[in-house]
């Protein structure tokens, strides 16, 4: 087991990756799903041999709330649907913590739960947030869970200029979830998840 990194270094890489990713150009992204909540693209990831997905739309809140409701704490547990546990293992400051939460299966169970062990940042960003996080190979494995790996991930929250009680969402996620799984039912399981992720979060604001 590796020992928690250095919050201060690993908070300052994860952010300029996020910044880098939020950077790259239309044409490099294909769309995988869209619906009325929002559209999922993907692109090959660099750091792993899956997809980096890319997730954009509108929430009617404004942008403290939203994140609020995102990054690790009370609310997500209530609304996450995927999500079935989770766990503050350390906190470093107020916005800088480890977190441990589990998933449920998907697919028909074609997807056994998973667990995650992820550093959680949340930074100021424009004129709104960024929340994002990258998993650690840390703690014991508990039984009936396969441990998946997040690399880096985040969420941008910024509020509309014309319409500041509304804030434009974008996410990158990238998460390998180990095991002897198709690709296939992977990718499907991904974009629908993310899909779902803005219609649940939407529900939760009302």
């Amino acid at each position: 087991m590796e020992p928690l990194p250095s919050p201060a270094p690993l908070a300052a890489r994860l952010r300029n990756t996020l910044v880098r990713y939020h950077g790259i150009a239309g044409a490099e992204w294909r769309v995988a799903r869209k619906t009325k909540d929002a559209t999922v693209w993907r692109k090959p990831s660099e750091e792993f041999s899956g997809y980096l997905y890319k997730a954009q739309g509108v929430v009617e809140d404004v942008t403290n709330r939203i994140v609020d409701h995102i990054r690790p704490g009370p609310y997500r547990l209530d609304w996450d649907s995927l999500m079935t546990s989770m766990d503050i293992l350390e906190t470093f400051e107020e916005n800088c913590c480890v977190m441990r939460y589990t998933t449920a299966g998907q697919l028909w169970n074609i997807i056994a739960p998973r667990e995650f062990v992820d550093f959680s940042y949340t930074t100021s960003y424009e004129d709104g947030l960024l929340t994002c996080g990258i998993s650690l190979d840390y703690g014991e494995v508990r039984p009936n869970f396969v441990r998946g790996f997040n690399h880096p991930c985040g969420w941008f929250c910024v509020p509309l200029k014309d319409c500041p009680n509304h804030s434009l969402l974008t996410g990158y996620i990238q998460t390998e979830l180990r095991g002897m799984l198709p690709q296939s039912a992977v990718d499907t399981a991904m974009s629908s998840t993310l899909a779902n992720f803005y219609s649940d979060l939407k529900k939760a604001l009302k």
